[in-house]
Order: C-alpha cells, then structure tokens, then sequence
C-alpha cells in the first residue's frame, strides 16, 4: 500500500501559493499608485475649473472688472480693463456653459492647463470655447 509521505514536499502547491502572493502584492501597488496619480491630477484639474468657471460667471455677470481681474499678467498688459469691458460688453451674452475638458501640463516647471467649455449665448447658439491658463503665485489665471 502507497501512503503519502507527510514530510514530502509539495513544490506545486508552495508555487501558486507564492504566484498568488506576488499577483496581489503588484495589484495592490498598482491601484496605489494610480489613487496617487488620479489625486495628484485631481488636485491640480481642480482649481485650473474653479479658475475658469469663475472667469465666466464674472462674465455672464457683467462683473468684468473681477473678470479682467483673473486674467494672467501677459493678458492684462496687452489690454486695458477698460478695453476688456468694452469688448465683452459688445459681445452677445453667454446664458450659460458647462465645462466639458481640463488638461494640465508642467513643461520645465511651467505649470498651464487648457479648459474646454461649451457655451450657450442668448440666442441658443452654442459653441465651444478654450481657455489657456497658467500658474502665476501659486493661482490659475486666465490667459488669453
């Protein structure tokens, strides 16, 4: 009669077991690692849409000097506020807008981002607009 050596080694058996180990340790850094990189997009994707969005309501609302107030510097030295107003105030009125795309982008420690919006003018026509931004003291301004 054959009986199984209890002493005898079960070489399978201890390969899958460390198969199955090194599987889930990689599976468990790689989600980590993507958290990380999806919070690090997140946190940046966030304020370039907040930078935007309230860029574009000041508009809608007729605030143009705040609005004018969040564009970059290069911006606002290449048109007065006053111009700006006069500009805007020509235009057909924005109703309303959804944002629809945020890319940001770092390119020799120069942080920008690009946000894509679709707005809707007073007449119902809608059209999609980008707005260039970039990073000046720490804030997202609007750079057009």
């Amino acid at each position: 009669m054959a009986h199984d050596d209890p002493l005898k080694p079960r070489t399978g058996r201890t390969v899958l077991i460390v198969v199955a180990i090194v599987l889930a340790a990689c599976c468990l850094c790689g989600g980590g690692i993507g958290l990380w990189a999806y919070n690090g997009y997140r946190d940046s994707a966030g304020p370039a849409r907040e930078a935007t969005t309230a860029f574009v309501d000041d508009v809608i609302a007729g605030r143009y000097d705040s609005a004018y107030g969040r564009m970059c510097e290069k911006t606002r030295n290449s048109v007065t506020q006053q111009e700006f107003t006069r500009i805007q105030s020509a235009q057909l009125k924005v109703t309303d807008y959804e944002i629809s795309g945020v890319v940001i982008s770092n390119f020799n420690g120069r942080a920008s981002a690009t946000v894509t919006a679709q707005l809707t003018q007073e007449t119902g026509a809608a059209f999609t607009q980008t707005f260039p931004l970039v990073k000046e003291d720490g804030e997202w301004r609007v750079c057009q």
